[in-house]
């Protein structure tokens, strides 16, 4: 791994971590009282874990499928392993890289006493409740986009969440059109690597979807050969949802296999989600 890097302590207690192409937002708590001291421990951690993945470069990049036992790196393990219960066959494992990146994270602070973890890798949130109080996630209509639509609560009657998004726009290639297409899941790398796949349902064939094969578009991507969508211009309200339709029928399938706990999917400001995701919505 190439660059510098950096760790800095934010207000409130909060730590940054950056590296590369990482960029972590570590929060910990006992109580209600922040731990600066251990998120700057945490965000040391996490270099050594993306250190790993890069280790492990030839292997990830492969269809999971073809990934040979023999594995020791955990965090590449889990990795292997969300992408595979998922069970898409265009997937490899650096679909899930940064919510495994988070959950190991999270579980390093978790395991050293810590009552409330939220860990933000560049979206992807990885959070571990060991306490009385909730935590508060913002869901956002276009993966790009900073401006909040809804907000869930994820509440301590289980001790793991995991959240992760994926769309057009966002920092991963799509295969979809979705602009957004958010998993709620026991584990941050499972909710990745299922909502890569969620997103990549939501692809219909239009005029308005333009696609490329994915190594036009990123020379060192995990997915070379297969076509993502580069630009979706105004779809039809039939067209659109259509692909909500998609997206959802294929969370709820991850739903019934146990997969994933819940989903929202945005597809040109239309929006549909599961019913385990519209309960945790608070009221704005």
């Amino acid at each position: 791994m190439s660059g510098d890097k950096t760790i800095q302590v934010l207000q409130g207690g909060s730590a940054l971590a950056e590296w590369g192409p990482m960029r972590l937002v570590i929060s910990a708590f006992v109580g209600r009282i922040p731990q600066p001291q251990m998120c700057v421990r945490a965000a040391e951690e996490s270099f050594l874990f993306l250190e790993s993945v890069a280790r492990s470069r030839s292997l990830v990049y492969k269809n999971h499928r073809e990934v040979q036992k023999g594995i020791k790196e955990p965090v590449v393990l889990e990795m292997i392993e969300s992408v595979r219960v998922v069970g898409d066959e265009d997937l490899t494992p650096m679909a899930a890289v940064a919510g495994a990146i988070g959950d190991a994270v999270a579980d390093f602070l978790a395991d050293r006493g810590m009552t409330k973890v939220v860990v933000d890798n560049g979206g992807d949130i990885a959070v571990r409740l060991h306490g009385s109080d909730p935590a508060i996630i913002g869901i956002r209509p276009e993966v790009h986009d900073q401006a909040i639509c809804h907000v869930v609560a994820l509440h301590p009657d289980r001790s793991s969440w995991g959240v992760a998004t994926s769309g057009l726009g966002g920092r991963s290639l799509t295969r979809g059109i979705a602009t957004a297409a958010t998993i709620i899941a026991a584990k941050a790398s499972v909710a990745d690597g299922a909502a890569t796949a969620v997103a990549n349902a939501s692809y219909i064939q239009d005029a308005q979807v333009i696609q490329r094969p994915a190594h036009e578009i990123d020379p060192y991507t995990d997915i070379p050969g297969l076509p993502v969508t580069i630009k979706v211009g105004l779809l039809s309200e039939e067209k659109r949802a259509l692909a909500l339709t998609q997206s959802i029928q294929r969370a709820e399938e991850l739903i019934k296999r146990k997969v994933i706990l819940g989903a929202f999917v945005a597809v040109q400001g239309k929006i549909a989600m599961t019913t385990f995701f519209e309960e945790l919505l608070l009221e704005q």
